[in-house]
């Protein structure tokens, strides 16, 4: 009879540890995507990087996108780290930390323009903030 309760306990940690993770997914797009609507149509703002000679301009289905391949990636990551160290949430947030310090120099060496800079830098921040925090999410599920 206790191993039956302990199954279920373990199952519903389970559950709840995915529903954050794949919440924290959908936080992070959606912040990206609420920055791009702030700067881009809202404001006016013309987000785009440089890429050799020609400027792209930077979308919401581009924004959505790169948000939710970081977020996955992220959430393997995670997921790695919890099989493989004895330290996983605190190895994860090293990683992505310094994987988000990386990813900056994008918008910083290829945005056009200081506001296209700034308002892509947010976006990074944002989607690796949430991730960061989010995904390890709290140790104790009650």
């Amino acid at each position: 009879m206790l191993s039956g309760m302990t199954n279920d306990i373990q199952c519903t940690a389970t559950t709840a540890r995915r529903t954050g993770r794949a919440i924290t997914v959908v936080a992070a797009a959606a912040g990206a995507l609420l920055l791009w609507t702030v700067d881009g149509p809202w404001a006016g703002l013309d987000l785009a990087v440089r890429q050799g000679d020609t400027t792209q301009h930077i979308g919401p289905a581009a924004v959505a996108l790169t948000a939710l391949v970081a977020a996955l990636a992220a959430w393997g990551l995670l997921a790695l780290l919890e099989r493989t160290v004895r330290r996983p949430v605190r190895t994860y947030r090293i990683i992505a930390s310094i994987v988000l310090i990386l990813s900056l120099a994008g918008p910083l060496g290829s945005g056009v323009g200081t506001g296209s800079r700034l308002a892509l830098l947010a976006m990074h921040v944002t989607v690796g903030a949430a991730l960061i925090i989010g995904l390890p999410g709290r140790r104790n599920y009650r």
